[in-house]
């Protein structure tokens, strides 16, 4: 996420709702993982994966979450020149690849600017460190198969949807087909938000059992908007208080329960048990181990 706030939308969507079908097969169960630590309120949420461990948005990443025992990641969707959805944060492939090197001539190196096959060449892992050398940026179907075997949980975001028309609809159906729009998935596993308000709307639109959350801090008096679309206000850490807190959890989301806040990208323990005293629901973090023991010993 970039550590902005969106500007303030409030147009509300109509009442029809375009609803996709869930999957109807389950596939087989991977290999049980290890058990994931007991933090219920708020939950810890690995920004990108474990990304202070490991090269940011690739495999590599949530695997490191999972073996710190973290079952909630997080990370960031956009598309290629031909279709295909990657996980990347940045809409440019410089500062996590070696793109520049392999494609000097192709500058600026935009995510839409690249095939599916061009950014599968790519070294998402030595910018990090060497022993990353190698690391790949995995498409949406490749991170849903990983994240399924890890028995891992999702807050999904849909990066820039501006620059990518209809992407909603197209992260929804691979959604649908890797099993994760199924009842299960959709009441305890998958979070989908944005910085963009109305790509918010239209996953809701799409999908109104999905829960979704707005990546910003609107005034309080606009809250009640929100809340008719986003089931979560996720506000950077610097810009919330107690009573911002309080005045969110005053209030019904679209599915009757109280809204919610997952904050972001708390990274140190001050900060983490400053917004764990504030109430927040969720915590994202590079570093999710110092949340946690931040939060064990407070």
């Amino acid at each position: 996420m970039y550590a902005r706030a969106a500007a303030t939308t409030v147009a509300l969507l109509g009442a029809g709702a375009l609803v996709l079908p869930t999957a109807a097969t389950a596939t087989a169960q991977p290999p049980t993982a290890p058990a994931a630590a007991r933090h219920d309120r708020p939950l810890v949420v690995a920004h990108r994966g474990a990304s202070a461990y490991a090269p940011e948005n690739t495999l590599a990443a949530i695997d490191k979450a999972r073996r710190m025992g973290f079952r909630w990641v997080e990370n960031d969707v956009q598309r290629t020149k031909d279709g295909e959805l990657v996980i990347m944060h940045d809409d440019t492939l410089k500062r996590t690849t070696n793109v520049e090197e392999l494609f000097p001539d192709r500058a600026p190196w935009k995510v839409a600017d690249f095939t599916a096959a061009e950014i599968a060449t790519l070294d998402a892992g030595s910018w990090f460190g060497p022993e990353y050398a190698g690391e790949r940026v995995p498409t949406l179907k490749q991170y849903m198969r990983r994240v399924s075997q890890n028995h891992q949980k999702l807050v999904f975001e849909f990066k820039k949807p501006e620059l990518y028309p209809g992407i909603e609809r197209q992260g929804l159906r691979i959604l649908r087909d890797a099993g994760w729009l199924d009842k299960h998935h959709v009441k305890s596993k998958l979070v989908i938000q944005s910085f963009s308000a109305d790509s918010v709307k239209t996953v809701h639109k799409l999908r109104p059992d999905v829960k979704t959350g707005f990546l910003g801090t609107p005034a309080v008096a606009d809250l009640p908007a929100y809340a008719r679309f986003a089931d979560q206000i996720n506000s950077t850490h610097t810009s919330i208080s107690a009573d911002y807190v309080s005045a969110i959890h005053a209030l019904k989301g679209p599915h009757g329960k109280p809204l919610e806040i997952f904050t972001w990208t708390v990274n140190d323990a001050p900060n983490a048990v400053r917004a764990a005293g504030f109430g927040v629901d969720g915590i994202i973090t590079n570093k999710p181990d110092v949340v946690r023991k931040a939060l064990r010993e407070d």
